[in-house]
């Protein structure tokens, strides 16, 4: 039975992957800052699975806070065999205006944390010969993004990041992969300030089109085939787009 982290696993896409890899028989190990929305999904999991889900409280946006959840993993005897860098959060206004503080969080947790927890469980995972990444990027990784220009940044920064480890790790048995989903229905936009738009996709499809993707080893997992169409139109242009959605959101 592989043994899949998630962090950011109470909710949105995290909890879907949670749920979806608990279908395909995995035992779960799910990560989270706040410690009650972490129960209830363990709880939820469990009820619905029928069988024990491990959960480990830990701000990863802190420092040190990804060498915490490692230790505290091992502390356990447990070994993760698929690693889901899921984590993450954005902020919407002008880049002068946005809290010095709050964006050195959010490149904590969305890069820092995620870079960190790759290089502590790679060498565990090349050493067995086995194993698999799913770092959690957005289709916001493929233009800036003004008026969420560090979130945009960061994703972009995932996909980069994710696309050369996975060079390194080829023929070593170890599958790294990056999932870049547009806006999708979660906590995510009431975090950022913004308005939800009408028509965001659903964070269960999301989840099983990555589980999927995964197993076939696919690089980069873009749901929806508008959204793989978006990828090439000219950067420029879906820069502007962004950056009005942003504004409108935001108002």
């Amino acid at each position: 039975m592989a043994r899949v982290l998630i962090t950011g696993g109470s909710g949105g896409i995290g909890f879907e992957l949670a749920r979806s890899f608990s279908k395909r028989g995995c035992h779960i190990i799910i990560n989270g800052s706040n410690a009650d929305r972490l129960s209830a999904a363990k709880a939820r999991l469990e009820k619905e699975f029928g069988h024990a889900v491990e959960a480990f409280v830990q701000d990863l946006s802190q420092p040190g806070g990804a060498k915490n959840l490692y230790e505290q993993i091992v502390r356990a005897g447990l070994e993760v065999d698929i690693l889901v860098n899921n984590a993450g959060i954005g902020l919407v206004d002008a880049t002068e205006e946005i809290d010095y503080e709050a964006d050195e969080v959010l490149m904590r947790l969305n890069m820092i944390a995620l870079v960190q927890l790759c290089k502590l469980f790679l060498p565990g995972m090349y050493q067995k010969g086995g194993g698999k990444i799913l770092n959690v990027a957005s289709a916001a990784a493929f233009q800036p993004g003004p008026y969420s220009s560090t979130y945009f940044a960061s994703k972009a920064f995932v996909l980069s990041y994710t696309r050369a480890i996975r060079y390194e790790a080829k023929g070593r048995g170890v599958q790294v992969c990056a999932l870049c989903p547009n806006t999708t229905k979660t906590g995510f936009f009431d975090r950022e300030g913004m308005k939800a738009p009408p028509m965001c996709a659903d964070p269960e499809t999301v989840a099983e089109f990555a589980c999927r993707n995964l197993t076939r080893n696919k690089a980069v997992m873009i749901p929806g085939f508008m959204n793989n169409l978006a990828r090439i139109a000219p950067a420029s242009l879906k820069m502007r787009l962004a950056a009005m959605m942003r504004r409108l959101r935001k108002s």
